[in-house]
Formats: C-alpha cells, structure tokens, sequence
C-alpha cells in the first residue's frame, strides 16, 4: 500500500461531479424513491411559481423511454448573462450547485427550494436534459448530457406564451432497482404526490398525460388525469377520512399570518384507533414532523385538556389527557409557508425552525379555544372520544405491566415454538415467521441454523386493525412474535433490541395464505412500523410449480414462468408438472433450495412509498366497515389475473 499523502491526493470535485459520485447525499438513494424524487423537485420549481401567484397551469408528461416533461406558465427563468458566472442565468440554475432565486428573499418570498440544488441536481443526475423558456415573447433553449451543456442557450423565434419547461431522462447507469433492474417511473407514485400538491395549493390547474405506448406496470389505468382543488386542506382532510364514520361534521381549520409565516391547520377525528397526520412546510412533505407539527400537538392537546376541565368531563380518577390519547383517530394537516424554511437534510423529511413551534401553536390554541366555544355539540364528542382514549390507555398499560412482570415481553424467555439460530449478531440473522405445523417442520429441518430461525404460528393471527394493544398482548401468537423480535412493544418499543435485520414472513401462495400475510403485515404497518422503514421486513415468494423431466429439476414463481420452463426442458410436453398448494408440500431440501437458500432465493422487501396511503388502504381492507372494502374490490376485481377460491 502506498502511505504518501501528498497535495495531489485532494481531489477538487467541479461543477456537478460531487452529484453524480454520491447521488445519495442528494436524493436519498438511486433507488425507486430516488428516481422519483427527480419529478418532484422539478415539479416543486413549478408550484413555486404557483405559491408567489404567477401560475397556475402545471402540465406533466411521460413519454417513452422514461422520459419526463414538466412544463409551468410561469415567468420563466431568466436567461440574460448573469453578473457572477458570467454564462447564461439559465446555465448558472441548471448547472450550479446552490444557484437559484430563492436565496435573495424577493423573487420567491415562500420556496420548497432551500438550497438550490433541485434542478440542477435532477440534470446531472440525467442522461440528457432539455431547458425550455418562454419569455417577452421570446424562446430559449438549452440542452445538456449528464449534467453539462451541449451548447450555449439558443434564442427559438417568437412564443405567445410564457414559462418553463423542463424534459429529463434519468440515467439508466444511476438508478437501479435492488437486483440491478431498470426502474421507470410509476403513474400511482407520481399522481399521489400531485394530488397532495393540488390540495396544498388551491385554484391552480395540474395536467398529468401518460404518452408511454408500454405503461408498463400502470397500463391498466387511464391515461389523463387533471387536478384541481378549490377546497384546500379542508378538501383534502374530507377526502382522506371518506369511507370512514366521522365522529363530528364540522372541520376545523385556520389560516392566520404571523411574523411572515402564514399557518394552515385542519382536523376532523374519525371513528377509528389510528390517526392520519400530514404536515409540509412551502408544500414540502416533512414526514418526520418538526417544528410545526409540535407546535400543533401541543397546542392540541393543552387546549381539549382544558375545555374538559373546565367542563367537568373529567371524573376523579381520570388521568389527564396526553398526546397520544387526543391522536386517536385523528386526521389532521398542519400547513405552513415560511421564508427562509430550515429542513434537516436535502431531502427535507423534517422542519427545524424554532420560531414556528410558538407560532403554530399560539395561532392553533386560540381558534380551537374558540372552535370548541361555538361548535359545543362537536366539541363533546371530540371530548368524549379522547377520554374513552385515554381510559383505554390506561387500561392496555396496566394489562402489559402484568405481562412484564410475568416475564412474557421482558426478552428474558423466548417462546417454546422458536426455533432460534446460532449467531447473535442482528446484522447477520433472519428469522422466518411460518404458518402451520407441517411448514414449520420443514423449514426447520431445511434451514441453516447459524443464521435463520423459525417462528411457527398456528392459523390467522388477530386482525389487530381496530384492536386495542390490550386485546393485541392478549394473543399468544402476537405474543410469541414480540418476544421473539425482542423489541417489545408500543412506548416500550427499542429498535436497539432487534434479534434480526430480516424478518421474513413465509406464506402458501393461496387465499388463506395471502390472507395469513396481510394479516402480519397489518400488525408490523401498525405497531412495527420502524422495521418497515429501515427495510427489515420481508415477504418470501416459494414456487407455484416444480417441473421435472428425469433428472432435470426446475421451479416456477408463476403461470409466465412456468410454460417459459416448460418449453425450455420439453419442447415435446412429456414433463411432469406439479402445482404446489402449500409449504407443507415441499420437503426440508426442497423448501431451501426454493425460498431459504440466500444464494437462489426471491424476497419481496417490504416498503412504504406513502405512509397515508398505505393506512387508508389499511382502513379499508383490513377494518370493520364493509362498503368501502366492497366497493374496493369490485373497483378492483379485474385486475386479479388469478383468484384462488
């Protein structure tokens, strides 16, 4: 090895460089969401537009080859030389780190840009890109490959419009699915991020026009899709909570300016035991919550604990109300837009402005006070609802404290049906959650044991969609579960004290099966839902067939597969071919070469693009109302190629 560090070893990055070596650090990964997050931030630089009042028409396009169109009818970026590079102000955003005009206060008072790399990011980032402006009459162009340009901007001839239009193709070298595969873009993902931005900014018009001749996995849906939402949040709080049972009509809501920082809240509790709760600042998702939404909570919580006081629905023995009693079937949005936003991360999953905690919650305490004054019939129900929370709280702690003291989650004795693996390394264990005897049996004897542990469980688990944790420790197969995982549960919950990083439920490929693992998925998007977003949770895919002509062996995930084997190994149709009904149909050597084998096996990683819609989809298909789940099926029966019955 050569130890001489000398000058020549510090190695000057320029331009876009540091983009394409670490990706990452700018999108998050060069994965699906990665590749997604290229549309948003382009997107984003047009609903900017939006928010300062100079358009109100955004149109998106998807051509073939994963090609992306976003085009606004902004003012359109300046393309004059600019006084410090020296280039066209067009060149300088699109191929600048921290260049834009979001930093001077004025062009944009309110911004999702904070740090001017959006666009430029999404070029570099991109096989080619093409820059289109409209303005004074006028039409500019410039086009670049993988973040440099081509030639300089070009004036097109005349244009009766003014605007942006941006047309991308991410590079294919960049962003790859987890087993190397090429990834394109998704209509689903893409129409849920603009319909969140279509309530977010209201009045303003969003065209979505899928081109692809190949839809790929939408080709199912229609291809043009337009937004457009008078109503705000409130529309927006009425439309997740539809299909559910509403516990009170009137909705809150405010929207108040404060020291440059113009607050939107809206809420609106539904019968249900979990809660929906959305915040953004400058319509940027913040996931993680931050400041605004503290603000909210607390706010939230001080004021229904004191309208209850004061109105006697406390009884002697109540414990006062806490935060998570009063997010109990709550559906709320907390809005706000703010100059000069502080989020930690480019990819902006969290606010940090101080200030704002106060702001919101001053702003949300006062017109709840008087919300709660004028709707009294409301405001007893909301009561009423949050003390039945809290009693039943209170109820599930002393239920689990018995649990503890018994030593059945205190991580001291693992469940009799675990078979456990020999390493005591998390990083490097994975534990299969099986169902049924005759599959556990086989997994057992299939397994490596210095890796892979086996956790039988017998038939359908509790559906725990609208239980209370109470009745949840109450099942010992919800049970053996926690304690095998050993991270505990809800307020106990350590992800620190995780025995596997691959959790990996194992089902029959029928309808029991199907049914046995949403089951499981329900309780860990419930209650377990950090493993889901560090990526610990898994689905196995066993085969649907095993193909066999003499010697010669193969196996099949699916009907396509299977005849694609079939003519492979027998163009004369002499093999035998066998339909596996279950797990339990495979013997020890048979299941690990098919679904335990690291080296050959399929995992499907279970992954949560949108935290909202994956609980309404929860609600419906998982929860007590039948309608909606009706309605759902029946809306979807036609895209089951299959239905085992």
């Amino acid at each position: 090895m050569n130890n001489k560090y000398t000058a020549e070893n510090i190695i000057v990055l320029e331009g876009l460089d540091p983009v394409r070596r670490r990706p990452g650090m700018y999108i998050g990964s060069t994965g699906s969401s990665g590749l997604h997050h290229l549309v948003y931030e382009v997107i984003d630089n047009a609903i900017d537009e939006a928010m300062a009042g100079f358009a109100n028409n955004i149109e998106i396009e998807f051509l073939d080859d994963n090609v992306v169109k976003v085009a606004d009818n902004g003012r359109g970026i300046p393309i004059e030389i600019h006084p410090q590079t020296k280039v066209s102000a067009l060149q300088t955003v699109m191929t600048v780190l921290h260049a834009g005009g979001k930093f001077d206060g004025k062009s944009y008072k309110i911004s999702g840009g904070l740090h001017g790399v959006g666009v430029s990011v999404v070029n570099a980032l991109s096989e080619w890109t093409r820059a289109e402006i409209c303005r004074e009459g006028k039409k500019y162009a410039q086009e670049y490959k993988r973040g440099v340009p081509v030639k300089d901007v070009e004036e097109q001839g005349a244009c009766d419009k003014i605007g942006t239009t941006i047309t991308f193709k991410p590079d294919n070298t960049i962003f790859k699915g987890e087993q190397g595969e090429h990834i394109v873009f998704s209509l689903k993902i893409i129409l849920e991020h603009l319909r969140r931005q279509a309530y977010l900014t209201p009045g303003v018009l969003i065209k979505v026009l899928d081109k692809r001749i190949d839809r790929y996995a939408d080709s199912k849906l229609p291809f043009k899709y337009n937004f457009y939402f008078e109503g705000g949040i409130i529309a927006y709080v009425r439309a997740i909570n539809r299909g559910k049972t509403v516990d009170h009509q009137n909705i809150f809501f405010i929207s108040q300016n404060k020291l440059d920082q113009r607050v939107e809240v809206s809420f609106q509790y539904a019968n249900d035991l979990e809660g929906v709760s959305l915040s953004f600042a400058n319509n940027i998702s913040t996931p993680s919550g931050g400041s605004h939404l503290t603000g909210f909570k607390s706010a939230l919580t001080r004021v229904l604990n004191k309208y209850a006081e004061n109105n006697n629905f406390f009884s002697k023995e109540d414990e006062r109300l806490t935060g998570e009693d009063v997010q109990e079937g709550l559906t709320s949005i907390v809005s706000v837009k703010l100059i000069d936003p502080q989020f930690e991360g480019q990819t902006k999953s969290k606010l940090g402005n101080a200030d704002t905690r106060g702001i919101v919650e001053g702003i949300v305490t006062e017109a709840l006070e008087e919300f709660l004054k004028r709707n009294t019939e409301d405001a007893g129900i909301i009561i009423r609802k949050v003390i039945l929370s809290q009693k039943a709280r209170t109820k599930a702690r002393a239920v689990k404290q018995i649990i503890l003291r018994k030593g059945a989650l205190s991580g001291l004795r693992l469940p009799g049906k675990l078979t456990d693996c020999s390493s005591k390394i998390a990083e490097d264990s994975e534990i299969f959650i099986v169902e049924g005897d005759s599959a556990g049996g086989s997994a057992k004897q299939g397994r490596n044991p210095a890796f892979q542990a086996i956790l039988p469980i017998r038939g359908k688990i509790l559906n725990i969609e609208k239980a209370r944790l109470n009745k949840i420790l109450d099942s010992k197969e919800i049970q053996a579960i926690v304690v095998a995982l050993g991270t505990a549960i809800a307020d106990e919950f350590n992800l620190e004290k995780l025995r596997y990083h691959k959790i990996i439920i194992m089902a029959d490929a029928d309808s029991d099966g199907l049914h046995i693992a949403t089951l499981l998925l329900t309780l860990f998007f419930r209650h377990f839902k950090e493993l889901i977003d560090n990526g610990y949770l898994y689905i196995a895919n066993p085969p649907l067939y095993k193909i066999q002509k003499g010697k010669t062996i193969k196996y099949a995930y699916s009907d396509e597969e299977k005849d694609a084997v079939f003519l492979e190994i027998d163009k004369e149709g002499k093999a035998d071919i066998q339909r596996y009904k279950g797990l339990g149909e495979m013997n020890p050597k048979q299941l690990w070469e098919t679904t335990m084998d690291p080296e050959h096996r399929i995992l499907k990683r279970i992954s949560i693009e949108d935290a909202a819609l994956a609980d309404k989809m929860f609600d419906i298909l998982m929860g007590d109302e039948v309608k909606p789940r009706r309605k759902f099926i029946q809306s979807h029966s036609r895209d089951v190629d299959n239905l085992d019955i």
